[in-house]
């Protein structure tokens, strides 16, 4: 709470200087208190608290020091509260538009962890890691904040059934806009996600650098990098294994993994892979290419 302090000694020289009456003074702290009530309202603006001052007559300038010293921080204090999201309407949500390193690195991402949502006619975006990636998230929202509302928020989630243990997440998610539609028409199918036919085209080093970023792993045993494919067919991750091939020239495999199947680029590649990611992976992620 917001606590009001004022210099005594400016009382004591300024009050019998000014010769006010008993009723006067008796009404001092009520504006006292006036004044405390309109500052704590996160809604008041300067204009009407110089107007409450310039109301007081001769008190205005007692008073003048007194509220440039609560004012910064009532500021700050409004600043730091939650701001309620607006609803964009239908010309402001056609303003936004990809630049083609943020599809590029979409792409990645979207055959990664993040996952769209269909919202009437649009689409948003959701952004979600475990809280151990906390400063990966906050780079991913870096690059996408003028398409959210609000920043990313922690959240824990219900004990594991297997395991009884809580994991704590971090995530944030987009507007609905009509810019993400042509991303959500290509990797989602019947509200599934998959490996479209044209990836080839689609999937660029900046992409792949982010699908390593969401689900890869460095093997130090092995010197290889695997990603985590498990949602996709066989024939899906078959076909990111001949664009990988083809397109940048590495060597990878497809490997049982459970129910899944996980796709492994081989330590004969990893200084291919390396020389093509090194100067465009976050520096936070560069571990999991052996860097």
């Amino acid at each position: 709470m917001l606590t009001l302090t004022l210099n005594k000694n400016i009382l004591a020289i300024a009050l019998p200087s000014l010769r006010i009456s008993p009723l006067l003074l008796i009404g001092i702290p009520t504006i006292v208190l006036l004044y405390a009530a309109a500052f704590y309202g996160i809604y008041l603006s300067v204009v009407y608290i110089q107007s409450i001052g310039s109301g007081i007559g001769v008190f205005s300038g007692l008073f003048h020091d007194f509220l440039m010293e609560i004012l910064p921080s009532q500021l700050l204090v409004s600043s730091l509260l939650p701001i309620k999201p607006r609803k964009l309407n239908k010309s402001e949500q056609e303003e936004f538009v990809l630049t083609e390193n943020l599809k590029a690195i979409l792409v990645g991402l979207i055959l990664g962890d993040i996952s769209g949502e269909k919202r009437s006619v649009n689409t948003r975006l959701l952004f979600k890691q475990g809280v151990c990636h906390e400063d990966y998230l906050r780079h991913l929202y870096e690059l996408f904040a003028s398409f959210c509302s609000q920043g990313p928020k922690i959240k824990n989630l219900k004990p594991d059934t297997r395991t009884g243990k809580v994991y704590t997440k971090i995530w944030f998610n987009t507007y609905s806009l009509p810019c993400f539609n042509e991303l959500y028409e290509t990797f989602y199918l019947n509200g599934v996600k998959i490996v479209p036919k044209n990836i080839g085209d689609l999937l660029t080093p900046l992409g792949l650098a982010y699908l390593i970023c969401d689900d890869g792993n460095f093997s130090n045993s092995h010197q290889a990098v695997r990603i985590s494919t498990n949602s996709f067919s066989f024939d899906e991750v078959q076909l990111l294994v001949s664009v990988l091939s083809a397109k940048f020239n590495l060597n990878c495999t497809v490997n049982k993994d459970g129910a899944g199947f996980r796709l492994r680029i081989s330590k004969e590649s990893l200084p291919v892979l390396q020389a093509l990611l090194k100067d465009i992976m976050p520096p936070m992620m560069m571990y999991k290419i052996g860097l």
